[in-house]
């Protein structure tokens, strides 16, 4: 076994030193509460989810009251489209854009018709590898309801201007959101600074947490005119009450929750959200390293498929294998030296983070060099 591996898939699931032993204590310590015999279950696991809520409205400057936990990006989204009143949507466009993440455009695909509203995709050039924020604005219009934004792509690392892209979205009267997962945990973001109607987003990649661990936030004056579809004990002011005839949302974002939630993934990502709130270096580390993975990408000639500019980036690098590569096994002979990527069609993505080093790079770059 190898003791130094090359990890770059912080765009999948992100690492930092010690967290198995961190993830293991704070799981422990949820079996020993959860299966006590007495009455503190609920309070105990309760008050740990809490914590997570509060660490993610530090980490995005969310106000108190305005963000909840959602299994994953995809129900929360879900949340928001089956809760906005009716004439938010019916009769308009939804717009997204093609470098998406391809669970929430299979989402808003299969909701248009329901909902009666027409899904725009914007495309991407013939020879690009992103989506242009011009091309965004040109199909962006008075009649569209709702866009959704993607913050940093998953297959470009493309980081789109939020700021003029949400000043737009507002002029044209449009509720605007935005998809978080890529970027956050490496690249800023503060509500306060770019005022989203919605985010949602998941503790998994840069911010090294758990699956189910997702969140939604919501601009506070919108809450009270959104009632989701998806709802249950948890969408009231009192989960405990059991009137049936009684139902009424809770007055902040609980409403957006609906059965019991996945307090379990909470738990196990409360350890890696307070590593992340200690950290000040990793975008300086994570630059230095992207870029000695584009200089080397030059030196071996593979083509770029990441902006070069670091203010219209991620914190991944992708690159475009050449026509007669095998992108799965080049994947699996890298896997095989103890090197973890992945790729998506011919585009090889790498995502270095903290538990990455410039060793690693060289030891990636020499490998590629091998095999192709």
């Amino acid at each position: 076994m190898n003791n130094d591996p090359a990890y770059f898939l912080y765009h999948s699931i992100g690492l930092y030193p010690d967290k198995a032993s961190d993830m293991a204590g704070a799981l422990s310590a949820f079996s020993s509460e959860w299966a006590a015999l007495d009455d503190g279950q609920w309070p105990a696991v309760l008050s740990a989810r809490s914590e997570f809520l509060a660490l993610w409205r530090d980490l995005i400057d969310a106000p108190d009251g305005s963000l909840t936990s959602a299994e994953n990006v995809t129900t929360a989204l879900f949340s928001v489209l089956g809760g906005l009143p009716p004439e938010r949507l019916r009769g308009k466009k939804v717009l997204i854009a093609a470098d998406c993440f391809p669970s929430l455009h299979f989402l808003l695909n299969g909701m248009a018709d329901r909902l009666g509203y027409a899904l725009e995709t914007v495309p991407i050039r013939q020879g690009d590898f992103w989506v242009r924020d011009e091309d965004m604005i040109a199909a962006w219009d008075e009649s569209v309801g709702l866009a959704l934004l993607t913050f940093v792509t998953s297959t470009s690392s493309h980081r789109c201007d939020l700021d003029a892209l949400i000043a737009h979205g507002h002029r044209m009267g449009s509720v605007v959101g935005v998809d978080l997962t890529q970027g956050i945990g490496i690249i800023p973001f503060s509500l306060n600074d770019t005022p989203a109607d919605f985010v949602v987003s998941t503790t998994l990649k840069w911010l090294c947490g758990t699956p189910g661990a997702g969140i939604i936030q919501m601009r506070p004056d919108m809450i009270a005119e959104v009632k989701p579809e998806l709802r249950g004990w948890f969408s009231q002011d009192n989960p405990f009450s059991w009137d049936l005839d009684a139902f009424d949302y809770a007055p902040d974002a609980r409403r957006f929750e609906h059965g019991t939630p996945s307090v379990l993934a909470c738990v196990g990502s409360v350890p890696a959200l307070r590593w992340h709130a200690g950290q000040t270096d990793l975008l300086a580390h994570n630059r230095m390293l992207t870029k000695a993975v584009i200089e080397r990408a030059d030196e071996t000639g593979l083509t770029i498929a990441t902006p070069r500019d670091e203010t219209a980036r991620g914190g991944s690098v992708m690159l475009e294998l050449p026509s007669d590569s095998d992108p799965k096994a080049l994947v699996d002979h890298l896997r095989e030296q103890h090197i973890h990527t992945d790729a998506r069609g011919r585009i090889l993505r790498i995502s270095p983070g903290a538990v990455t080093r410039d060793a690693h790079v060289d030891r990636l770059f020499n490998a590629l060099g091998d095999l192709l």
